[in-house]
Formats: C-alpha cells, structure tokens, sequence
C-alpha cells in the first residue's frame, strides 16, 4: 500500500528511489524540471543530501543532478524499492 502513496521528492532519504508521478510547479520551474529529465514515469535516486539537507544530490536518467528543497517539494514521486 505505501508503495502507491504519492509523496514529495523532499522527504525521500539518501538510498531511497522513486518513480516520478507529477511536476506540480508552474512556469518556468516547470519547464526547467521538465528539461532537466522529471517527467512522468522517470525512476531516481536520491545519493545523499547537504549537512542542512538543502540541496539534495539525485541519480536521474544516468548522471548526477542537485536540487533545492523548494524544488524538489513540487515534484511527487511514487517510492519505489
């Protein structure tokens, strides 16, 4: 059951994967994320975060990206084993 429980990006931990499911942000955030690879079905990983946890350093698409808290809070993912 947890596995269909739609969360955000932010609260997954270094180790943890997911799916992506939607990209809630609007205008050039959105399409900025959209280029970036997060787009419906994309699997990541999240490799480790900052000492304060912002930015987070994700594996998506084969190479490695980092990405702010506020960022990744509009993306909602699937958490995936």
């Amino acid at each position: 059951m947890t596995q269909n429980l739609l969360i955000p990006l932010s609260d997954l931990q270094p180790g943890d994967q997911g799916e992506v499911v939607q990209v809630k942000a609007q205008g050039p955030i959105r399409q900025r994320l959209l280029e970036m690879g997060f787009i419906r079905g994309v699997r990541l990983r999240v490799e480790k975060l900052a000492p304060l946890g912002d930015p987070m350093e994700l594996v998506i698409k084969g190479y490695h990206l980092s990405l702010r808290r506020d960022e990744s809070s509009c993306i909602l993912v699937h958490r995936v084993a």
